[in-house]
């Protein structure tokens, strides 16, 4: 079932998100949050009107979806970049692919044009889930990110809404 997340969601969200830091190139981040850093996004995204939903099933949350500013100037209003993460032991299910699509309209309801993804090359799952949603490689940037202790590269995908 997909819903809008509820801040009783966050434990949930909070474990996927720090699963993707400790043992991905998902997120780029090497430090695991806490579960006021996902209050204070969650109430962000709520006070722009911006979508976080989540898949759940008897209440355990499966993965989650939002989307955010791409870049924080006047000029870019009209994208988003959006998220998408699923638990581990729920992938291969179409998760991804529902709370993604489930984004598109919110983003559309928002005057929204474009929804761009950022997905760390050599993800060949999360590129073919994109590419099976339209959107299309418009940017390889290599080696501008580091974790693990390798160089990343960052592939942007974009889809017009």
């Amino acid at each position: 079932m997909l819903r809008d997340a509820v801040e009783a969601d966050l434990g949930g969200i909070l474990a996927i998100y720090n699963h993707a830091v400790l043992n991905s190139t998902a997120i780029w981040n090497d430090t695991p949050t806490d579960l006021a850093n996902r209050v204070a996004w969650l109430r962000d995204r709520r006070a722009k009107a911006y979508p976080v939903i989540v898949a759940e099933d008897g209440g355990e949350v499966l993965g989650y979806a939002s989307f955010g500013d791409f870049r924080p100037f006047e000029g870019f209003r009209i994208c988003v970049e959006h998220s998408v993460y699923v638990a581990q032991a729920a992938r291969g299910r179409g998760l991804g692919r529902a709370l993604v699509e489930a984004l598109f309209e919110p983003a559309r309801a928002l005057g929204k044009k474009v929804m761009i993804g950022g997905v760390t090359a050599g993800n060949d799952a999360s590129l073919a889930l994109h590419a099976r949603l339209g959107f299309i490689e418009t940017a390889r940037m290599p080696g501008i990110g580091i974790k693990f202790g390798r160089r990343l590269d960052l592939v942007l995908m974009q889809r017009e809404l």
